[in-house]
């Protein structure tokens, strides 16, 4: 089954963007919120939660705007980005995430995001 895109948007209201960057980008701010543990070598990623470990590479960076993995497990048109721009309305900060997710798990997907957002916002002092 082809895996459908799908982006979600979250806003943080007070947050520096330097370390909401640094938290979508390193090893130790990714392992305070998104995996258990996070090693970098070269441009690929090591994220293991519990006893599994999947790879991901960096596939592109514009520094403190946007960062795109891509799971090397995975077909190759498929990625999970994160985007932060500022709203303009409100000058609150928005972090944008794109992923991809079987039709059938995309809410699964979603609501997992909804949860890490939870704790990064947690690890933010949000």
């Amino acid at each position: 089954m082809k895996k459908e895109k799908y982006h979600i948007e979250y806003v943080f209201d007070t947050v520096s963007r330097r370390s909401l960057w640094n938290h979508l980008t390193t090893p130790p701010g990714l392992a305070l919120w998104f995996a258990d543990d996070v090693s970098v070598y070269d441009n690929k990623y090591i994220f293991k939660w519990d006893k599994q470990e999947e790879e991901a590479e960096v596939v592109s960076m514009k520094p403190e705007m946007s960062v795109r993995y891509h799971w090397i497990a995975e077909d190759n048109s498929t990625y999970f980005e994160f985007r932060i721009h500022i709203i303009e309305l409100t000058g609150g900060t928005a972090l944008e995430i794109t992923d991809f997710a079987d039709p059938d798990e995309k809410q699964d997907a979603i609501e997992l995001w909804d949860s890490q957002i939870i704790e990064l916002k947690r690890t933010l002092g949000i």
